[in-house]
């Protein structure tokens, strides 16, 4: 079975960031990820992550005024300098804890603008300012019930996104929860294409809390994700009904959490 890690931008909010990381740790993860880690210094973060022999999956690109509605601006006419502005600073956290993936959400579309074409060259710059360091750019479909006129809300889109920008160092990051508050046959999609998928993440749907408190069959979820040749780890990445450490019963129950 896949390995487990937490998001720790929405797990162990009881906490402080840092501390999160000591929580992960203690409740049996050996790796996890977070949104952004661009409000502490880098040594402090990887101090954190090092304490508690932990792997670091990924982060994400900065993603505009997050308080003022943004989820990304790669697809906004206008911010091209922000949006390097935001890979360049990336690059100083990435050097220091040297993550193999960094997400780059989108956001939404831009005012009277299809923002193909910009978004197709954001990614680009993003992906070869990354190259050099090995690391692999992201892109995430958001479904637009939560965030409406997110630019790739369904998985199609991505891959359409990904194809277009013609990068080797350009994946897709699937997120359960998204694909099927979209509609999606998410847990066909990964049985039909698990090995080409660079990071999957899970929620309960439709409250996105977790596994165990919706409609998700997470035993046959994790069964095909298994034989589906995908490779690398699975990231709980909800928002916890209850004390974060009370909500892992069912996924210690099927052996993926120590």
């Amino acid at each position: 079975m896949p390995k487990l890690a937490a998001n720790l931008t929405m797990l162990f909010t009881e906490y402080p960031f840092l501390e999160r990381f000591d929580r992960a740790a203690q409740s049996g993860f050996r790796s996890v990820e977070f949104m952004f880690p661009y409000d502490e210094p880098a040594v402090t973060v990887n101090e954190a992550i090092e304490r508690n022999a932990l792997d670091l999956v990924l982060f994400n690109l900065p993603a505009g005024d997050w308080a003022a509605g943004d989820r990304g601006i790669a697809a906004q006419p206008g911010r091209e300098d922000e949006f390097r502005r935001g890979v360049t600073m990336a690059l100083e956290y990435i050097v220091a804890l040297r993550p193999p993936m960094i997400n780059c959400l989108v956001g939404k579309r831009g005012p009277n603008a299809d923002g193909s074409e910009l978004l197709v060259s954001n990614v680009r710059y993003a992906a070869d300012s990354l190259r050099a360091t090995g690391t692999t750019l992201l892109v995430e479909p958001v479904n637009t019930h939560d965030v409406p006129g997110f630019a790739l809300p369904a998985t199609q889109s991505a891959l359409d996104l990904i194809a277009s920008a013609e990068r080797e160092n350009l994946g897709l990051q699937f997120d359960i929860y998204h694909a099927m508050r979209m509609g999606e046959d998410a847990i066909g999609f990964i049985r039909d294409h698990g090995a080409e998928i660079s990071h999957i993440q899970v929620a309960d749907v439709p409250g996105r809390h977790q596994p165990g408190t919706g409609e998700i069959d997470f035993r046959e979820l994790f069964d095909v994700i298994d034989g589906s040749g995908y490779t690398g780890v699975v990231s709980l990445e909800y928002i916890p009904e209850g004390r974060t450490e009370d909500g892992f019963g069912l996924v210690r129950d099927m052996g993926l959490l120590d």
